[in-house]
């Protein structure tokens, strides 16, 4: 039988332990208010063993243990402890008074012996004590109930997150035709990622940097190739833009939607194969742009390129992604605009018959428009037909060749993780275009071996072994006759990376790019660039 002495006791010890009574907001009051609940079966003790730091030394083990066994009235927290220590304010105390209340309710409805006069008469007295704090803690609850309710129900945008990214690039490029001189760049990206359902995300993008084209001006080659380009160059004078601007929301369970109303590409909503070393342009990936997927998810890119992206899972096995660019989209005027102008449409079909194997078919059918203008001068890479940064000067504009052309490519990707250290990635790609104006055609192929060792050395680094060909040209004809400077032979592009985690946000990539046969023509000089790359995340 419990005494008067005993409850008193008990009292005492539940507000000593806990300290000085400290003021508490909203979130901690409802916090003790679901922790001291009666009814919370996954926090209720039964035993006072069940409470990880109370042992039988501490000098209020015994007032602990007779409320715990006599009126099951004390809440641990969901971890198994009890926190004794933490300073606890009057409300949280008549939030486990009134849990207290609530059991011994329960005992005299049933009519059990165990409840004495003397405990009620102690009872009394703590509930005159706090009767204040018991009918506020009431009210509070009411009234924090209904703003949540209100909030849930009238709620607009549930985040927006801040995800940055920072790289100091070091580098130089080498060879008996270049001129290039040590460089110290810097590359920029703040996105804006926001939320209004949970499931949906608006990226707004801010990029700044000062790496332009790497160093192909300084290659010593004519006419100019785009092998060999940083992964993160492009901007220049450190002017900051938004160049991407997307939202990507569900369409039931299995399907994306991505709306593309600046820089649009297709690696954006389709597989590209190639986990850990694609960064879409950032610095956390390969190092160049030829290493970080088939060049012909670039056909289409720009920034003023607009469309939309959508990827549907039929399977655990079968996945298609579908999406149109318009090069000009946003541009109104005439042989512009969404669907007079360039543009670039892809289907692709992705067999995944394990949780460690892939394979991709892909399809893009485009359109380019003249490279030259009624003046005979260049309009610029967003009119001109070109693999992204990637690839000879005969892949990109076919050697400037007047007119407007036609394409139709097909690829093939692959990606086998063997192990989770160990990932072979591959791609071949075959492009035919056709010129509209004049008798003129090309094919085009690019093709790549990937050997990617994640975690290499400890978990979040990643090395890489990147051998293939960039986009270059064969059976180049104009009026059924090979220009007489045209050559075809096979550029090999050789990238190896080891990218070391220095901490969570830090890391350090010192890596090579080796081109051989540049521009397609093996009278070229080899190619060596190199650079050590620190990234910022945040």
């Amino acid at each position: 039988m419990t005494s008067l002495k005993t409850v008193s006791l008990a009292a005492t010890a539940f507000v000593t332990m806990t300290g000085q009574a400290i003021a508490a907001d909203n979130q901690a009051l409802l916090e003790q208010i679901n922790q001291y609940s009666a009814n919370s079966s996954t926090a209720q003790v039964n035993s006072i063993f069940q409470l990880s730091d109370v042992s039988p030394s501490d000098w209020a083990f015994d007032a602990l243990r007779n409320l715990v066994e006599n009126y099951n009235c004390i809440v641990g927290y969901p971890d198994g402890t009890y926190r004794g220590n933490r300073p606890l304010s009057r409300y949280e105390f008549a939030a486990g008074l009134n849990a207290c209340l609530q059991q011994i309710e329960r005992l005299i409805t049933s009519g059990s012996s165990e409840v004495t006069a003397e405990d009620l008469a102690a009872l009394r007295r703590l509930v005159n004590e706090f009767e204040a704090e018991l009918a506020t803690l009431g009210a509070r609850v009411d009234d924090l109930e209904g703003r949540v309710e209100f909030l849930e129900d009238h709620q607009f945008s549930t985040t927006t997150k801040l995800v940055g990214e920072v790289s100091f690039n070091v580098s130089d490029a080498f060879g008996d035709d270049v001129e290039a001189q040590t460089v110290f760049q810097n590359k920029v990206r703040l996105t804006l990622v926001t939320s209004f359902t949970g499931k949906d995300r608006l990226y707004t993008r801010f990029t700044a940097g000062n790496s332009e084209n790497s160093f192909i001006d300084e290659y010593g080659i004519s006419p100019l190739t785009q092998e060999g380009r940083f992964a993160y160059d492009g901007e220049s004078d450190n002017d900051v833009t938004i160049d991407r601007l997307h939202y990507v929301f569900p369409l039931g369970e299995k399907t994306t939607v991505t709306a593309m109303a600046s820089l649009g590409g297709h690696h954006f909503y389709a597989d590209t194969f190639n986990t850990g070393l694609e960064a879409g342009g950032g610095s956390n990936g390969a190092l160049s742009r030829f290493g970080e997927r088939n060049p012909i998810y670039r056909l289409g890119l720009g920034g003023g390129s607009t469309g939309i992206g959508i990827k549907h899972d039929f399977s655990d096995v079968f996945q298609i992604s579908a999406g149109y660019l318009a090069k000009n989209g946003s541009n109104p005027t005439q042989d512009n605009g969404l669907f007079s102008g360039a543009y670039s449409a892809l289907g692709q079909l992705v067999v995944k018959p394990s949780d460690r194997f892939k394979l991709g078919a892909t399809y893009i059918r485009g359109f380019d428009t003249s490279v030259f203008d009624s003046n005979g001068m260049a309009p610029g890479n967003d009119d001109t037909f070109a693999f992204g940064g990637t690839g000879t000067a005969w892949a990109n504009n076919l050697g400037n060749t007047a007119g407007d052309v036609e394409s139709d490519t097909f690829g093939l990707q692959a990606q086998w993780d063997i192990n989770d250290n160990v990932s072979l990635r591959g791609w071949v790609g075959y492009t035919n275009a056709n010129f509209i104006n004049v008798d003129a055609e090309a094919d085009i192929w690019t093709w790549a071996g990937i050997l990617a060792l994640p975690d290499l050395g400890k978990p979040g680094n990643m090395g890489a072994i990147i051998v293939g060909s960039e986009p270059y040209a064969t059976d180049l004809e104009v009026g059924g006759i090979t220009p007489q400077e045209f050559t075809d032979d096979m550029p090999l592009h050789i990238e190896g990376l080891y990218k070391y985690q220095l901490s969570k946000n830090i890391s350090i990539t010192p890596g090579v790019i080796w081109l051989i046969n540049p521009n397609q023509n093996e009278d070229n000089e080899d190619i060596i660039i190199g650079t050590i790359r620190t990234t910022f995340s945040f």
